[in-house]
C-alpha cells in the first residue's frame, strides 16, 4: 500500500504511530416542527430529561478521571456541567417551546444560534473559540433527544488503546474519556489552535492535529499513522525509511523530555548570565496547576474576562476581588498580572443585564473593545479597577490595560484609576499605592507611540496576537487570509524591536504575552531582540527555558541586528533555521 500524507495544523507537539480508529458520528438532523398547545408541557419536560442526562454522562466521565490528574484538566469538563446548569441553555429552550410552539429540537437549536452569534463577532481569538463549547454541550443534548448513542460513551471496552482518532471533531469530554483509554494521538477534520479540546491536548501531551480536510473519507480504519504535532503532519502508511525516521524521532523526543523535567528548578540564565523572566498565562485559578507543575516565576498575563461571561449580572466589586486574592494567595508571593477587561465589540454592557446583545459592529476587530469599553462604560471599569487595587494589598500585583492606541485614552484610564483611588481611600480599604500600571502594545499605533506611552507607564507587554493580526489586516482565524498572519514579517518585527527600545530607554520593563513567546522557534531571535521577559502557556515553559539555558544572548544580540534590515518573511524565517541549528 502505498504512503498518504495529508496536513493540517499541529495543536498539540508530539510524534506518535498507532492505528486509524476512525471514529464515525451520524450526522445531527434537527427536525423542526410545531408542538400542539396541549403538547407544549411535555416537551418542556422532554427537553429537561434530556438535560438531565447529559449531566449524568458528563458527569461519569468526570469520575472516571484519575485523582491524580491536573485541576486544570477536569476544569474543562467541569465547565461542560456549568454549562449545563446556565440558564441560556437550561431554561431559555424551555421558554422557546413555550412562546413558539416550537419542538425541543428546534428550540434547542434557536438558542445555539443565538449564542454562537454573539461568540462568532468577538475580536479574541481565544473567546471567539469559545462557540465550540456551546456546540459540544448542544450537540450532546441533541444526542440524547433524538435517541442517537454517542460512540465515545459506548467505546469504553480497551480497543482505542495505542490508536490515533480520527474524528470530525471532539468535545474535552471525547477527549479526556479516550486518553484514560490509551489513545496515542487524535486528528480532526475541523477545529482550531484555540479550542478547549487542543488546549486539553496539550495539558495531557497528546499530539494532535486539527484542520486536516477530508481526513475521514481518505483514511482507512485500522491502518498505520503517523501524527506529527510539531508540523501539522498526517503519513498513512509509512514504508520502512518512514516509519524507521519517525521512530528515531520519537526516541530523541523522549530523551528530550527527560532532559527538560530536570529543569524545574533551574533558574532561567543565559550561557553569558542573562537573567530571563518565564511567566505564565492565565485565564482561570486552576490554572496554576499547570504553571506550579513547571515552575513559572509568576502570571505575566491573567485574563479577566471569564468572570463577565455567560451570567446574568455582572460580578460586583466583591467577587472580582475575591477571585483575584484566591489567584495572589495560591501564588505566594510570586508577581501578578492583571489586565484589565477585554471583552470584544460584540457586547455592550448594557444598563439592565449589562451583558445583552444590544449591538454588533460591522468590524469588531476594529470596534468597541477592550479598554475603548471600558472608557464608555466607567462604572464598569472602575468596579475592576477597586477590585485590583484591594488585591494589591494582598501580594505583589500589577494592572495591565489592553488595546490602548492613543496618549488621550491612556490619560483617560489613568485618572479613573486615580478616582479609584480616591474612593477606596474613602471607604478606608486597603490598596498598594504604588502598583505597577502597564500596557498591552498590541496596535501599531501603541508600538509606534512607545516612546511617548513609557513616560505614563511602568511596564510594557507586547501582545504578539493582536500586533501581528493589526499590522498584517489579516485575520489568522480566516483560512482565505491566514497565509498573511505572519509573526516574522519584518514590519513586525521592527515594532517589536521599536517597543523594546523604548521601554529600555525609558527604563522599564518589556515582556510578551503573546503566542509568538512561547513559541520556542522564536526565542532566540527574541533575546537578540533584547527581550528578557516572557510570559507563556504553562506547558511551553521548560522548552524555552531550555533554549535560553543554551543561548549567548550577547552574540545573538549582534546577530539578530540583521533580521531589521531583512525585506520578506521568508527571509526572516530562513535566517531563524539558522539562528537555532546546532
Amino acid at each position: 500500500m502505498a504512503s498518504l500524507s495529508l496536513n493540517g495544523v499541529g495543536v498539540s507537539r508530539g510524534v506518535a504511530i498507532g492505528k486509524a480508529y476512525l471514529l464515525q458520528r451520524d450526522q445531527l438532523k434537527v427536525r423542526e416542527y410545531l408542538i400542539p398547545p396541549s403538547l407544549v408541557k411535555a416537551e418542556q419536560e422532554r427537553f429537561r430529561q434530556a438535560v438531565d442526562i447529559a449531566k449524568e454522562q458528563l458527569a461519569e466521565v468526570r469520575q472516571k478521571i484519575p485523582a491524580t490528574t491536573p485541576v486544570d484538566i477536569v476544569s474543562f469538563i467541569d465547565t461542560h456541567l456549568l454549562m449545563l446548569s446556565d440558564k441560556a441553555l437550561a431554561k431559555d429552550p424551555v421558554k422557546l417551546i413555550d412562546e413558539r410552539g416550537c419542538n425541543a429540537e428546534w428550540a434547542l437549536k434557536l438558542q445555539r444560534d443565538a449564542l454562537v452569534a454573539v461568540f462568532e463577532e468577538m475580536d479574541d481569538p481565544y473567546l471567539r473559540t469559545r462557540k465550540d463549547d456551546v456546540d459540544h454541550v448542544v450537540n450532546r443534548i441533541q444526542r440524547i433527544l433524538l435517541n442517537q448513542n454517542d460512540n465515545i460513551q459506548i467505546m469504553l471496552d480497551g480497543r482505542l488503546k495505542d490508536s490515533v482518532i480520527i474524528a470530525d471533531d471532539l468535545s474535552p469530554a471525547d477527549t479526556v474519556t479516550m486518553q484514560n483509554e490509551g489513545i496515542v494521538a487524535f486528528v480532526t477534520e475541523f477545529g482550531g489552535p484555540n479550542s478547549h479540546t487542543t488546549i486539553l491536548a496539550r495539558s495531557l501531551g497528546i499530539p494532535a492535529v486539527v484542520g486536516v480536510k477530508n481526513a475521514l473519507r481518505y483514511l482507512q480504519q485500522g491502518e498505520t499513522l503517523v501524527v506529527d504535532g510539531y508540523y501539522g503532519a498526517l503519513l498513512a502508511s509509512p514504508d520502512k525509511t518512514g516509519m524507521a525516521h519517525y521512530q528515531q524521532r520519537q526516541r530523541a523526543e523522549r530523551r528530550h523530555h527527560a532532559e527538560l523535567s530536570k529543569l524545574k528548578e533551574l533558574p532561567a540564565i543565559s550561557r553569558d548570565g542573562l537573567v530571563i523572566s518565564l511567566h505564565a498565562n492565565i485565564e482561570l485559578p486552576e490554572d496554576l496547576a499547570m504553571m506550579n507543575k513547571v515552575a513559572a516565576k509568576g502570571v505575566g498575563l491573567y485574563r479577566t474576562e471569564y468572570l463577565f461571561m455567560n451570567r446574568e449580572e455582572l460580578p460586583d466589586e466583591e467577587e472580582q476581588y475575591e477571585t483575584y486574592k484566591t489567584v495572589v494567595k495560591q501564588l505566594r508571593g510570586r508577581p501578578l498580572t492583571i489586565r484589565t477587561l477585554d471583552l470584544g465589540a460584540d457586547k455592550t454592557l448594557s444598563k439592565e443585564s449589562r451583558h445583552a446583545l444590544s449591538s454588533v459592529a460591522n468590524n469588531p476587530a476594529l470596534g468597541l473593545r477592550a479598554i475603548r469599553l471600558c472608557l464608555r462604560d466607567t462604572d464598569l471599569f472602575l468596579t475592576q479597577l477597586r477590585a485590583i487595587l484591594r488585591v494589591s494589598a494582598d501580594g505583589p500585583v500589577s494592572m495591565m490595560i489592553p488595546m490602548v492606541a492613543s496618549v488621550q485614552e491612556l490619560q483617560q484610564a489613568l485618572t479613573l484609576i486615580k478616582q479609584a483611588k480616591v474612593e477606596l481611600q474613602e471607604q478606608g480599604k486597603a490598596f498598594d499605592d504604588t502598583l505597577p500600571v502597564g500596557a498591552m502594545i498590541e496596535v501599531p499605533a501603541a508600538a509606534i507611540l512607545s516612546d511617548v506611552f513609557a513616560k505614563y507607564l511602568d511596564f510594557f507587554s507586547i501582545g504578539t496576537n493582536d500586533l501581528v493580526q493589526y499590522t498584517m489586516a489579516a485575520d489568522r482565524q480566516d483560512n482565505a487570509v491566514s497565509y498573511l498572519y505572519q509573526p516574522t514579517h519584518p514590519a513586525v518585527l521592527r515594532l517589536i524591536d521599536m517597543t523594546i527600545k523604548a521601554g529600555h530607554k525609558a527604563g522599564i520593563p518589556v515582556s510578551m504575552c503573546g503566542e509568538m513567546a512561547g513559541e520556542s522557534r522564536y526565542t532566540r531571535l527574541l533575546l537578540g531582540l533584547g527581550l528578557s521577559e516572557f510570559s507563556m502557556q504553562p506547558a511551553m515553559v521548560p522548552e524555552v527555558k531550555s533554549i535560553v539555558q543554551n543561548s549567548d544572548v550577547e552574540q545573538l544580540s549582534k546577530k539578530v541586528r540583521r533580521v531589521l534590515r531583512m525585506s520578506s518573511a521568508a527571509d526572516v524565517e530562513a535566517f531563524i533555521e539558522l539562528l537555532n541549528s546546532p
